[in-house]
């Protein structure tokens, strides 16, 4: 039960704070009022060095890739303003609330980071009796590839399982599909939200289950005046950059809490659709899983 946010440019490093504006990025970040179980990003790069110079070590990279994850709440943390502050070419952020008495430990913390992929996901796998997937010993997967993932949570099962359809063959947004439609067959209500990352793409999911907010997200809403929030928890909104002067072509997508006017372009992204983007060209697409 966490929000998302992620964008990817056409090959510059701009800041988060440039993509949304200073009075935005502090909203985003102020949303771990509630969501106040730690937060993560990741951040890749074009490097101010040459690539692919031997200076005695391995050769310098292409893209620079930059994790960061704390168990602090993004509020309380100030590497998140310096983050916020950081160009890149494409970044993914989490602010999480913790689901099904999922334990506070760095481990689950989120961006998870494996194969040269970031994962974030705002959900919780579990079945109509309330049990999560991660107590499911029965649920067919590759222990391998959870581990692989550095995580414990149902999101991290999530992450391995779209790495073993990637290990199938699949391209990356085939693979998250893929991994959607098997797990929807045992967990059919459950919320499959979530952003990826490579060195070449981005792809923003909203695949929820379509029913009403569950209550206990909105009794936690409530315990901080902000009921009215939680309406809309798992939609995801997208806003096309390149409409203002100076700003680089590319796509922000971001879940609901913080002003998203349709005026400035903000637009709702359709259930069970995904944007595939380009972090080299700035280039997006929508498409249905």
């Amino acid at each position: 039960m966490c929000r998302l946010l992620g964008y990817a440019t056409a090959n510059v490093n701009v800041s988060l704070d440039e993509v949304l504006g200073m009075r935005e990025c502090a909203a985003f970040r102020d949303l771990s009022e509630i969501h106040n179980d730690g937060w993560g990003a990741v951040l890749i790069n074009e490097p101010g060095h040459a690539a692919h110079v031997n200076d005695g070590g391995a050769p310098s990279p292409e893209t620079g890739s930059a994790l960061y994850r704390n168990t602090i709440a993004a509020q309380y943390d100030p590497i998140f303003n310096e983050l916020a502050h950081a160009p890149a070419r494409g970044a993914i952020w989490h602010l999480r609330l913790a689901s099904s008495n999922l334990p506070l430990i760095l481990e689950n913390q989120q961006p998870f980071f494996a194969s040269g992929l970031g994962f974030v996901h705002n959900g919780d796998i579990s079945d109509a009796q309330g049990r999560n997937i991660t107590t499911n010993r029965a649920y067919p997967i590759d222990q391998n590839l959870v581990q692989s993932t550095g995580g414990r949570s149902d999101s991290a099962m999530y992450f391995a399982i779209v790495l073993q359809y990637l290990g199938f063959g699949f391209a990356l947004e085939e693979a998250l599909a893929q991994a959607v439609r098997e797990l929807r067959a045992t967990y059919p209500d459950a919320s499959y939200n979530c952003m990826i990352q490579s060195q070449d793409q981005f792809i923003a999911l909203r695949a929820e289950s379509g029913r009403p907010t569950a209550q206990a997200i909105v009794d936690i809403y409530a315990r901080y005046g902000r009921e009215d929030e939680a309406g809309d928890y798992s939609v995801l909104h997208y806003r096309e950059l390149g409409a203002k002067p100076d700003e680089p072509k590319g796509v922000v997508v971001a879940s609901t809490g913080f002003d998203q006017p349709a005026e400035e372009g903000w637009r709702e992204l359709e259930n069970n659709h995904m944007i595939v983007a380009s972090n080299r060209t700035g280039a997006f697409r929508v498409r249905g899983i």
